[in-house]
């Protein structure tokens, strides 16, 4: 039971510090950081827009951090926000050209690494592999909550 734990803890750290690498070294390349990459991510697959909560939600990040994060992506041209000048707050942001041209860029990046991930599983290892990995991300998450309780 605790070698399970000691190869679920070392598979999992291993590959989210190799995909914060390759997000880093791919981003770069943008001029943008990975948080900055994948709130243009997500905004490009909503194009009717998201909320700074929205986005602190999906990307599991602190709503502080993704509002400068979107003033900063906002300063640089890579979104807008759909509203009436100077009221931002709950309102939706919205990508730019620039920041539609930037999210296709982005996208060919992911697919290219999500390709060279998978190299080697079949559609339905890799099925089973989303449903496992998710049904721990679930009962790890029921157990905190019981926790604090």
């Amino acid at each position: 039971m605790l070698e399970r734990f000691e190869d679920l803890t070392a598979g999992v750290t291993q590959v989210y510090k190799n995909i914060q690498r390759i997000k880093k070294q791919r981003m770069n390349s943008l001029g943008l950081k990975g948080t900055q990459v994948m709130c243009i991510y997500y905004l490009s697959i909503h194009p009717g827009g998201m909320t700074a909560a929205d986005l602190s939600r999906i990307t599991v990040e602190d709503k502080a951090s993704i509002s400068r994060i979107l003033a900063e992506l906002e300063e640089e041209g890579y979104i807008t926000y759909k509203t009436e000048p100077g009221r931002k707050y709950r309102a939706p942001a919205l990508l730019t050209e620039k920041g539609r041209e930037t999210a296709v860029k982005i996208q060919q990046l992911i697919l290219q690494a999500t390709e060279a991930g998978g190299q080697g599983l079949t559609d339905e290892e890799r099925e089973i592999f989303y449903r496992a990995l998710f049904q721990i991300a679930d009962n790890l998450s029921a157990l905190l909550t019981n926790l604090s309780k």
